[in-house]
């Protein structure tokens, strides 16, 4: 199976401060892969490192197949990164339709005209296609994280991100989101995500990764690794 990323010993510190400490992992094509850690661990850092936000100190980063240790962020999404961030932040003045329109453009070089198609399936498969011509900043919080996860969709990713994406929701508007991210799995797409609602996460991804203090502590199937007494002791913070 074709690795669409691998990351071998990258470490990143911030003078004195090492956030990610010679951190190596590949996500297969297709497959969906969860990360957890307690605050601080340095998950954020990690996409960052990935989108190419930071640089990494060390260690090597690619790409399907292409080593982008030092390739812009820009030039990262344009090969098919894609992603979501934790605070949706849509061009609140533009309407649905035109907020993927702006991302599809923008993210995959093309002219409108030529993504507005893609743009109408994204919008079917997120569950907004009967919002599309409705101003954005005018979204409840459930939208708002369809919108941001239809953007990020909309770049025309081969890796998608999702930073808690599932953040702040109820229970209901978390199983509705859920599912949308399952249904894209099921159409391919590789994913890795980063969430703090574990039963949403697990639900989704096969293989989970801890990180603490910027090292991986562990990395196999959910089930396995929930079931770790160091992950429990660290994570969870119970005394095992």
């Amino acid at each position: 199976m074709t690795d669409v990323l691998t990351l071998s010993h990258v470490s990143k510190s911030f003078g004195a401060l090492k956030v990610t400490d010679d951190v190596s992992f590949s996500v297969p094509k297709g497959q969906a892969l969860g990360i957890i850690g307690p605050n601080g661990a340095g998950k954020s850092t990690l996409f960052n490192l990935i989108t190419g936000n930071f640089l990494p100190d060390a260690g090597t980063i690619t790409l399907l197949g292409r080593d982008v240790t030092r390739t812009a962020a820009m030039e990262r999404v344009r090969m098919g990164v894609g992603r979501s961030f934790q605070i949706p932040q849509p061009f609140e003045g533009l309407t649905v339709f035109e907020n993927l329109l702006t991302a599809a453009a923008y993210g995959q070089g093309k002219r409108e005209a030529e993504v507005q198609e893609a743009c109408v399936a994204i919008l079917r498969d997120t569950e907004l296609l009967a919002k599309a011509n409705q101003l954005a900043g005018s979204l409840s919080l459930l939208d708002r994280k369809r919108l941001e996860l239809a953007r990020a969709m909309a770049t025309g990713p081969e890796l998608l991100l999702l930073d808690e994406i599932a953040g702040g929701l109820t229970e209901g508007e978390c199983q509705a989101l859920v599912a949308t991210i399952k249904g894209l799995h099921a159409q391919g797409v590789t994913i890795i995500w980063i969430e703090h609602v574990l039963h949403a996460l697990t639900s989704v991804v096969e293989r989970l990764l801890v990180l603490d203090f910027g090292r991986v502590i562990g990395i196999g199937e959910p089930d396995q690794i929930m079931a770790s007494k160091e992950v429990r002791e660290i994570y969870l913070g119970m005394e095992v």
